[in-house]
């Protein structure tokens, strides 16, 4: 277990190991919680997590609802038109 020390700013320096093991670079932004058992860092992902509620319709089609069968056909299309292209 490795030790560091609070800064009279505040700061705390991550020891270089755990920062290699995690791929972490400068100018990583952490999200800070104050927990029961300690504060826990967890790095931001480049996306935020979303849950299906948020992004069900982002595509903005605005035409009737598609079976899996009329999906299919359409996929079919699209591959026998790449290879008459490619011929």
């Amino acid at each position: 277990m490795e030790t560091t020390r609070l800064s009279s700013k505040g700061q705390v320096i991550l020891p270089k190991s755990i920062r290699l093991a995690h791929h972490w670079e400068p100018g990583v932004v952490f999200i800070v919680e104050d927990t029961a058992n300690g504060v826990l860092l967890r790095p931001i992902k480049a996306f935020r997590q979303s849950c299906l509620e948020e992004v069900v319709g982002c595509t903005g089609y605005q035409g009737p609802a598609k079976t899996v069968e009329d999906m299919d056909a359409a996929i079919a299309a699209g591959v026998r038109a790449q290879d008459d292209r490619s011929a």
